[in-house]
């Protein structure tokens, strides 16, 4: 009798704990990127930066992506009704991600230059700050002329790049490419260059952080920076309506507010 009622009370626990776990893995974990039960999962928008570029995108202490842009991309995302996925990727391969679909946009500071129209789509500018020459206080260059015989660094696939190469002919300076702007400044600690050149945004972050100096780019003419698709894409006119809006309403200048952008006018 005594093993009928163990069988029989085993056999009612085993249930209960079935009833329990179908009961406890019913919705997906939002933190992970799942939706609420009852709610619509959002598309992904998948972003490409460079994660070199403060201010308007690097990394905090934590690994988190922080930035102008970073902020502008959420905004979007959130305007848009996607769930924004950030990849972190070298500037000279952004374009190549683009053209193989690998990613929906790209935000990085990236200026809409007309090379770069013949293979992808770009937004309305939203930004313009210029370019900048900076180097060691020791070894201060004040004007175009003073760079003759210099050895002057740059990011590959920038439009600095593309200047330097042009400025050095009649200039007389080395140009010296390297991936990222991280290394760019650590090179010019180490000595292994003379000069950085840069956008002046980006620049002025460093004087400050490290006690460069420098001098504006007299020959600057590069256009503004855009958000970047791949050619076709139907997102350029939804973003374009979120950025004009910001525009309209204010919240774009509070945001360059925020990240201290100065703002070239026109």
């Amino acid at each position: 009798m005594k093993s009928i009622w163990k069988k029989a009370g085993m056999i009612g626990m085993m249930m209960l704990v079935l009833l329990l776990s179908a009961c406890g893995s019913g919705g997906s974990d939002s933190a992970n990127g799942g939706a609420k039960e009852g709610e619509k999962e959002k598309p992904v928008l998948k972003m490409a930066t460079s994660a070199d570029f403060p201010p308007f995108e690097s990394r905090d202490e934590k690994g988190n992506f922080i930035g102008f842009d970073i902020d502008l991309a959420k905004i979007i995302a959130d305007e848009l009704g996607y769930q924004l996925e950030i990849q972190d990727m070298n500037f000279d391969g952004l374009i190549g991600a683009l053209q193989s679909g690998r990613v929906d946009m790209v935000m990085a500071g990236m200026s809409a230059t007309k090379e770069r129209k013949e293979n992808v789509d770009f937004s309305m500018e939203y930004h313009r700050s210029g370019e900048m020459f900076i180097s060691l206080p020791d070894s201060p260059v004040k004007q175009l002329e003073d760079l003759k015989g210099k050895k002057v660094g740059v990011q590959l696939g920038t439009i600095q790049e593309e200047g330097a190469d042009e400025l050095s002919k009649e200039y007389g300076f080395e140009v010296k490419k390297v991936d990222n702007g991280m290394i760019l400044v650590q090179e010019l600690l180490s000595h292994k260059i003379d000069v950085a050149y840069l956008d002046k945004q980006v620049a002025k972050g460093y004087m400050k952080e490290h006690g460069f100096t420098g001098f504006d780019d007299p020959t600057s003419s590069s256009p503004g920076m855009a958000v970047a698709f791949p050619k076709g894409s139907d997102l350029v006119e939804k973003v374009n309506g979120v950025l004009k809006e910001l525009q309209e309403n204010g919240k774009l200048k509070e945001l360059k507010d925020k990240w201290k952008l100065d703002q070239i006018e026109e």
